[in-house]
C-alpha cells in the first residue's frame, strides 16, 4: 500500500512538472498569431513588426498566419475553439470584437466571454483618399461630385462591417449623397483599385494607403478622427471638413482563448508591451499616422466592453448589416 502511494505521488509530480501551462516553462515552442486579413494590410504589417520584437523577448518564434474570412469571424472561431495554452493567439480588432456583435444577428462567439485579452497593439483613424485623377481636392468637392452622379460614387473597403465600410455609410448619410460600397478581401486590393480609378474613394489606414499617397497616386482629403495626427499635421479632420459625425477610432489588439492561465497572459502581455514601447516599433508606427496601444489585459477588456456599446450604436445608425442579413 505504501508503495502504491509513493508511485501515485511520483506520477502526480511528473504530471505537474510536465504541464505546458506553467509560466516558468512557457513558451517552449513557437507561438502562432492569426491575423484575420490577407497579407499587406496595416494590421498584418504592424503585427509582424511587434511580433518579431516580442519573439526576441520570449526567445521563441512567433508565426503570423493570415486567416481572412467573414469579417474576421473565421479567425475568431478558431481561437474560441483552440486549447487555452498560449500557443494560438489572434489579432482582434474593432470589427471582430466591437462591431460584429451588432452587425451579425447570429454571431457564434462572444467577444467578451470567449477570449482572454492580452494587450492593445495599435490605434488609428482612417484617411479618406481619392485617386490622383479625381477632380475632388477636398471633402466638400467630393460630396459635390457625388451629387452630380445619378448612382453616386463607389468606394472600397476591406470588408462588410469594417471601419472603412461604416465610414462610407456615415458620410453618405450625413452628406446626403449616394455611395456604392464594394467590399474586398483585405485592404490591399481595395487600394490597388482606387489607384487605378476603379474606386472613386476609400477610407483606409495611412499604413496601407500611405505609400501610394507618397508616390502621388492617391490624394488625401481628411482624417476620420477628432484630432490631426502629428505625422500629417496639414491634413484636416472630418469634423473640420464639416462632418463631425464621420469619424471612428479604431484599434487592433491581441487575444488568447478564454481560460488561458493568467500567468501565461501576463507573460505575453509583458513581452508585447515591451516590444510596443521600444523605439524600434513605436517610431515606425508613428510614421504611419498611427499610435502603439500597449494596455494591461484588464484595460483591453474594458475597451472591448465599451466599444461593443459605442460602435454598436454606429452600426445601428449606419443601417449596415452582414451579407446574409441584407
Amino acid at each position: 500500500m505504501l508503495g502504491l502511494r509513493i508511485l501515485l505521488a511520483v506520477v502526480a509530480a511528473a504530471i505537474v512538472t510536465a504541464s505546458p501551462l506553467r509560466a516558468d516553462d512557457y513558451p517552449t515552442r513557437p507561438i502562432t498569431v492569426l491575423v484575420p486579413f490577407p497579407p499587406g494590410g496595416s494590421s498584418d504589417i504592424v503585427t509582424r513588426l511587434a511580433a518579431n520584437k516580442a519573439a526576441e523577448i520570449l526567445k521563441q518564434p512567433i508565426v503570423i498566419e493570415n486567416r481572412p474570412g467573414a469579417a474576421g469571424n473565421v479567425a475568431a472561431m478558431a481561437i474560441k475553439n483552440a486549447p487555452p495554452d498560449g500557443y494560438l493567439l489572434m489579432l482582434g480588432h474593432t470589427g471582430t470584437h466591437a462591431i460584429n456583435p451588432t452587425l451579425y444577428a447570429d454571431l457564434k462567439f462572444d467577444p467578451v466571454k470567449d477570449f482572454a485579452p492580452i494587450t492593445g497593439i495599435m490605434t488609428f483613424n482612417n484617411i479618406l483618399v481619392v485617386p490622383q485623377s479625381s477632380p475632388a481636392k477636398s471633402v466638400a468637392e467630393l460630396v459635390a461630385l457625388a451629387k452630380t452622379k445619378p448612382d453616386g460614387l463607389n468606394y472600397g473597403s476591406q470588408g462588410i462591417g469594417t471601419g472603412g465600410h461604416l465610414l462610407g455609410v456615415l458620410l453618405a448619410k450625413h452628406a446626403g449623397v449616394k455611395l456604392q460600397h464594394v467590399p474586398y478581401r483585405g485592404i490591399a486590393p481595395a487600394v490597388t483599385d482606387t489607384v487605378a480609378g476603379r474606386m472613386d474613394m476609400l477610407f483606409a489606414a495611412y499604413l496601407s494607403a500611405g505609400p501610394q499617397v507618397e508616390a502621388g497616386r492617391l490624394r488625401m482629403l481628411a482624417i476620420a478622427g477628432t484630432k490631426r495626427h502629428p505625422r500629417l499635421p496639414d491634413l484636416m479632420t472630418m469634423p473640420e471638413a464639416g462632418f463631425p459625425d464621420v469619424q471612428m477610432q479604431q484599434w487592433f489588439a491581441l487575444f488568447a482563448p478564454a481560460h488561458t492561465p493568467a500567468a501565461i497572459v501576463q507573460t505575453l502581455n509583458a513581452a508585447f508591451v515591451k516590444a510596443l514601447e521600444s523605439n524600434e516599433v513605436k517610431d515606425k508606427v508613428l510614421l504611419q499616422a498611427a499610435f502603439v496601444m500597449p494596455t494591461t489585459p484588464d484595460e483591453l477588456g474594458a475597451i472591448v466592453k465599451r466599444d461593443i456599446v459605442r460602435l454598436g450604436e454606429v452600426v445601428r445608425e449606419s443601417g449596415a448589416k452582414a451579407p446574409d442579413q441584407n
